[in-house]
């Protein structure tokens, strides 16, 4: 038989002082509830499922939830706050409602005596095996507050990394769709009225307005199977990405053939793969299993493909850098910086320098490639709109030659 959902309720009773108190939990059933309150010390004398809010304040959980989340139970436990304990405070604090009903899950879980890893491990879609494998390396070493504040470290960074990519692919991207929708308005509304005009003018037209007037009247006939056919290409394309690896292989090389945008993707991976990789070798995770985890996180196939390659390298006993080398793919810095790590036995604090560096070159080509793009974007925008107002009004300019 299935196990019954666990569903929130609302709780009023006494503390084992006589003091009232009330709150929520999660469980199957009220007599459930009951018998774990009083394990509690309270006596529930009113028990009942949580009312549906009128609005839904769930929201979805994302990866920066989950970094704020690591980083503030890192700080509650090395204050010395309980597992258990530090999820209610956390918790307490999120407006999410999404966030904090999968914290209460972990937290009820950690209670009845799994493993905070464990735990874990039941949402993969919010922690990843990564994640997981770091927990449990902090659980089994007696230092769990110390490895929580290394894996929030390592979250921040990776937010701050995806977040700075964004950043340089959401200006252009919006410019370049708001110009096609002022482009295909001015063809839809504007174009045919000036085209009403010209008909009127007994003159053979430019060839220019001729041009725009035959896309104005094209775009009028077929405005929605145009749309239809642009989601249905956008669609199909990012489907086929995910489902076929030659696809994704084939996109993925493609971003890094890109001029500028391909080499702020190439310092981006370079970063992730030494950020990462400090993280875990510094956890204590075996050399051969944390590029395991490395490969996944370096967000392009091209690069998880090599980077497994390197692993079954390392894994015959060719030393890490070699390994790099021989990939041709990570750049010489990286190399050499895991060689002097490997030499000096601290590989985990050559990583880290180089993941600082290279997350420092991805920030300022960021902000060079903005500077760029400004000047560029303005120019296309200028050809575009302008270039559509020059073919209206050219006729008007050779009116006095029919007059």
């Amino acid at each position: 038989m299935a196990n019954a959902t666990a569903v929130a309720y609302i709780y009023k009773g006494v503390d084992s002082k006589g003091n009232k108190v009330e709150g929520e939990i999660n469980g199957t059933n009220p007599a459930l509830i009951k018998a774990q309150l009083r394990k509690k010390g309270i006596i529930a004398n009113k028990v009942q499922k949580k009312p549906k809010a009128l609005f839904n304040t769930k929201k979805k959980v994302t990866p920066a939830d989950i970094a704020l989340f690591t980083r503030q139970m890192a700080t509650m436990m090395k204050a010395g706050v309980p597992l258990v304990q530090s999820f209610e405070i956390v918790a307490d604090g999120l407006e999410n409602e999404g966030v904090k009903e999968l914290l209460f899950k972990i937290r009820d879980d950690v209670a009845s005596g799994t493993s905070f890893a464990d735990s874990l491990r039941k949402h993969p879609l919010y922690f990843d095996d990564l994640f997981c494998n770091l927990v449990a390396s902090g659980e089994q070493s007696g230092a769990l507050e110390t490895m929580l504040d290394r894996i929030a470290t390592y979250k921040e960074k990776t937010e701050q990394l995806k977040a700075k990519i964004k950043k340089a692919m959401t200006y252009p991207i919006a410019v370049l769709v708001v110009a096609i929708i002022v482009t295909s308005i001015l063809l839809i509304k504007v174009v045919p009225q000036f085209a009403e005009t010209f008909s009127s003018f007994g003159a053979d037209l430019p060839a220019f307005t001729k041009l725009v007037v035959g896309m104005s009247e094209w775009m009028q006939a077929n405005w929605l199977f145009a749309l239809i056919a642009v989601a249905f290409v956008i669609g199909g394309t990012m489907e086929a990405k995910k489902r076929n690896k030659k696809v994704d292989q084939l996109f993925d090389r493609l971003i890094l053939k890109l001029p500028i945008l391909g080499m702020i993707t190439y310092n981006s991976i370079a970063a992730r793969f030494a950020r990462t990789l400090s993280t875990t070798f510094a956890a204590g995770v075996p050399l051969i299993d944390a590029l395991k985890s490395v490969a996944g996180a370096t967000g392009n196939s091209i690069y998880e493909k090599a980077t497994l390659q390197i692993r079954d390298l390392v894994a015959t006993g060719v030393p890490l850098n070699t390994a790099l080398r021989g990939s041709g793919l990570y750049p010489s810095m990286l190399v050499q910086m895991a060689a002097i790590g490997e030499e000096s036995g601290a590989l985990d604090e050559m990583l880290a320098k180089s993941a600082d560096f290279y997350e420092e070159a991805v920030d300022n080509m960021v902000d060079n490639l903005t500077a760029l793009l400004e000047p560029m974007i303005m120019a296309v925008l200028g050809v575009l709109v302008g270039g559509l107002m020059v073919a209206m009004y050219l006729p008007i300019f050779q009116l006095g030659n029919v007059v």
